[in-house]
This record gives structure tokens, C-alpha cells and sequence, in this order.
């Protein structure tokens, strides 16, 4: 049992980073939250008639796929490294689990350029909070650990992706044709975001914890 008053953040420091907006918070995802994260995706992210994700995860079945997003977050923990790292943010709002954000890049201390990727409960869409999220992580990229340029995807008939996108001032940046689902042809539009054209909230995301662990992005 963890004394009281420890945290594992004394060995591992990116566990106490917390971001908080004026409706969520967001904090790096832990093995306590797994519980309410597989919830939320059995109980569903989107319609069965459309694969929002690139890769077609949510297709399997319940068993699989609580398998598969166990071993995707624990491989993903145990493979950052300052050079290549992927940070996914569980994001709650008033304290209930409402999906996952998440930050990534590869030679970020040269790059300066992220990536990110998200997903958000049915139960929990159509109320802002996938465009908050967004918005809180581009400000912790872009004023926090000075990001020059955030990358972004999305299908062309994911519109509410690409609408999150555009509000935020993403613009185009290429399409790609990819397979989506076995034998299905999708066409992918690649976005990008630089400081300068980020369409900022009246709100400041505020950050908790960064210095200490600053290292694990490289910085």
C-alpha cells in the first residue's frame, strides 16, 4: 500500500502534469482510470456505419477490444522515450470520464511539431468537449512547450472532426487514400496548425506540474 500523502509522480513526474479548462480537466492516463476508459468505449464512440479512426480498433469484438486498448495504452507508457513520445490525456468533465486526448511527436526538441489524436464518448458528444480538449492542448503545445506547428487528420466524411479542426484554425495539408477497413477506400485529409493562426478560447488553460517533468519531452 502507497504511504500517504505518496504519488507515484515523485519517480515518475509526467503523472502529476493536469491540465484544466473551465469545464475539464485533463491528466495523464493511469492504470485507476482504465476501468472508466473501457466503459466509455464499450459503451460506444460512434456509429457502426462509419469508422471514424484510421486504424479500425473499435470494429472488434468486446473481448479483443478491451484486450487490445489495455496492451495499446500499457505498450504506449512503457515506449516513450524523450525522442518519441505519446501522451494520452484522460479528460473529465465535472469528474466523470468523457474520453481521451492525445499529444505525440518524434524529435520534438527539433521538430517543435506535435500531433494529436482524440476521442469522445457518444453519451458526451455535441456539447463542445471535443473542441475544448483540442483547445487546451494546442495552448499547452504552442505556450507551455513552444510547439511551432500541430498536425492533425481526419476522413472526409468525419465532418465533425474536420468542423473541430476548422474552428480551431487548422487548414488543409494534403489528402491521402488509405484502406480503412478491410477492403474499404477512404480518403484521409491531413491538417496542420501554427501558432499564428490558432483560433484561441476567451478561456487560458491552466498547467500544473510541467517543470518536473519536462524531460519526457525531450525539453
Amino acid at each position: 500500500m502507497t504511504p500517504p500523502g505518496r504519488t507515484l509522480a515523485e519517480y515518475w513526474p509526467i503523472c502529476g502534469l493536469r491540465l484544466a479548462t473551465p469545464r475539464l480537466t485533463l491528466a495523464p492516463l493511469r492504470d485507476d482510470d482504465l476501468v472508466e476508459t473501457l466503459d466509455v468505449v464499450l459503451a460506444g464512440l460512434h456509429d457502426p456505419a462509419r469508422m471514424p479512426f484510421s486504424l479500425p480498433w473499435t470494429d472488434a469484438p468486446p473481448g479483443e477490444l478491451v484486450a487490445g486498448a489495455l496492451r495499446h495504452y500499457w505498450t504506449t507508457r512503457g515506449g516513450n522515450n524523450p525522442e518519441s513520445w505519446a501522451l494520452p490525456l484522460v479528460v473529465r468533465r465535472h469528474g466523470e470520464l468523457v474520453g481521451v486526448q492525445e499529444i505525440g511527436s518524434k524529435n520534438f526538441a527539433v521538430t517543435r511539431t506535435i500531433h494529436s489524436g482524440s476521442w469522445v464518448g457518444r453519451g458526451y458528444q455535441g456539447a463542445g468537449v471535443g473542441t475544448e480538449m483540442r483547445s487546451a492542448v494546442l495552448q499547452f503545445a504552442f505556450d507551455h512547450l513552444k510547439a511551432e506547428r500541430a498536425d492533425s487528420g481526419a476522413f472526409l466524411d468525419n465532418p465533425s472532426s474536420l468542423r473541430v479542426s476548422e474552428k480551431l484554425g487548422y487548414r488543409p495539408d494534403g489528402t491521402a487514400v488509405v484502406q480503412r477497413r478491410p477492403g474499404e477506400r477512404a480518403v484521409e485529409q491531413h491538417l496542420t496548425l501554427d501558432p499564428a493562426d490558432f483560433v484561441r478560447p476567451e478561456w487560458v488553460v491552466q498547467v500544473r506540474g510541467l517543470a518536473a517533468c519536462l524531460s519526457f519531452f525531450g525539453l
